[in-house]
């Protein structure tokens, strides 16, 4: 099982004063987190930006082999920090049975040295890269349009393209992934727009033979594939077709439904039955979250009783990603407490194993059970979309005469503790939940 950390969200440093210190204050934070449960850190990008319009996230790459310790686009940190932070990061995860993914951006490049004029268009392009690694020099060959590929998937900004057919640069791209694992210590990738580039690319990433400290590794991977849950799919099932180390994907469909359930009124609990997410159809390979550094335009975050959507996704199937801010600035963490995210994880990580079976819906009432697996018993789940009071009702389960607790609960108009209900001999058992709020019950033996 496992549940993932977005270690970082849009311009984390400035806005927690922690601009070249970054890497530090994750560190400081892993023995706490995994205490809690996660078992996984996503960082944002690790090589040096481009900086062209001031300290920069990272999803404008330069030197890919900079990771803080050369002098080039305004300092030798990134603005995340230094490479001897980050190792110790990484060190510090390891030791903590935590692994990091490398956040990968390899679609395309940002500023360049010089301008080259490109002789299949005519124009003149910022292409031209000799950065001070030495490691990946890149000209207009190294992009779209070049003599190796006709078309572009899809562009991003007006940052040039890398072209992956060029056979210098896939060698220089399976070389970076290699050294970012085998080197720096990385464990897997999160592969950045992948819809900007052919998937035999992020196939040929995870299916490379790496060798960590003598022994073969397999990296774990997940993609940034935005779009519907058809198309993500498509794109895992051509992606994992002959690759024997499969890709995962963000459910971007499941988080369009969350955000309906918390913050649009009347919202009815029988759409969880029949929104189109990547969860419903591929559990294994959904990677499922509530926000990301994406989403923090006007409109598109989350806004009213968040904790909702953080129950279902730390409930039901797939590989749950806890957001950074969510967790700590908004403090919906809670840790020591049944309320918030913390309690939602240890739930998971003790309970949430096998099939997510509903045993009730209607518009304002949802029940589930998973089933249990190895040494996960299994839990009930209650959802109240109800704003004026407790809802639940009677339900069938798998368990007779057993007693089942509450674990973890919400609700902001409610919060005391829920009452143990125990399921009668033929399985039946009443289940409730708080106004607008939910309940997690666990099996005791």
């Amino acid at each position: 099982m496992g549940v993932m950390m977005q270690a970082f969200y849009w311009d984390c440093p400035r806005e927690e004063d922690k601009a070249f210190q970054w890497w530090n204050l994750v560190c400081d934070r892993i023995p706490a987190l995994a205490r809690v449960g996660f078992n996984t850190l996503w960082l944002p990008p690790a090589s040096k930006a481009a900086n062209l319009g001031g300290w920069s996230m990272g999803y404008d790459p330069y030197d890919y082999y900079d990771l803080g310790e050369f002098d080039q686009k305004g300092s030798i940190p990134t603005w995340f920090g230094t490479k001897d932070d980050l190792l110790t990061l990484i060190h510090t995860a390891h030791d903590h049975h935590m692994t990091v993914l490398a956040d990968l951006v390899i679609n395309h490049s940002s500023g360049a040295d010089a301008p080259e004029v490109n002789p299949i268009t005519g124009q003149t392009r910022w292409t031209l890269f000799q950065p001070m690694s030495g490691k990946f020099l890149r000209n207009w060959e190294s992009f779209h349009p070049n003599p190796y590929e006709r078309w572009d998937e899809n562009t991003f900004g007006d940052m040039p393209d890398l072209s992956h057919r060029n056979p210098l640069v896939f060698y220089e791209i399976i070389k970076y992934t290699r050294w970012l694992i085998e080197e720096v210590g990385f464990d897997g990738f999160r592969f950045d727009f992948v819809k900007g580039y052919g998937a035999s690319t992020v196939t040929a990433i995870q299916e490379y033979r790496y060798l960590r400290n003598g022994y073969p590794y397999q990296p774990y991977g997940v993609a940034e594939h935005w779009g519907s849950a058809r198309s993500i799919e498509g794109w895992v099932d051509v992606t994992n077709f002959s690759n024997q180390n499969p890709v995962d994907a963000f459910d971007f469909p499941l988080r369009e439904m969350l955000k309906a359930l918390c913050d649009q009124f009347g919202f009815s609990l029988r759409n969880l039955l029949t929104w189109d997410t990547v969860v419903r159809a591929q559990p294994q390979t959904s990677v499922t979250f509530v926000e990301n550094h994406d989403l923090r335009d006007e409109g598109r975050a989350i806004v009213n009783d968040k904790l909702l959507a953080y129950s279902y996704i730390l409930t039901h199937e797939g590989y749950p990603c806890i957001f950074w801010k969510d967790y700590f600035t908004y403090a919906l963490g809670m840790e020591d407490t049944p309320h918030g995210i913390a309690a939602l994880i240890q739930a998971h990580e003790k309970y949430a194993g096998g099939e997510t079976q509903v045993l009730w819906c209607d518009d304002d009432l949802y029940i589930m059970q998973r089933t249990g697996y190895a040494d996960q018993p299994g839990l009930i789940y209650v959802l109240n979309n109800y704003g004026g009071g407790w809802k639940g009702t009677w339900v069938n389960t798998q368990w007779h005469n057993v007693e089942f607790r509450p674990v973890a609960w919400w609700s902001k108009a409610d919060l005391n503790p829920p009452l143990v209900q125990t399921t009668q001999a033929d399985g039946r058992a009443q289940f409730w939940s708080p106004p607008r709020g939910y309940v997690v019950y666990a099996p005791h033996f």
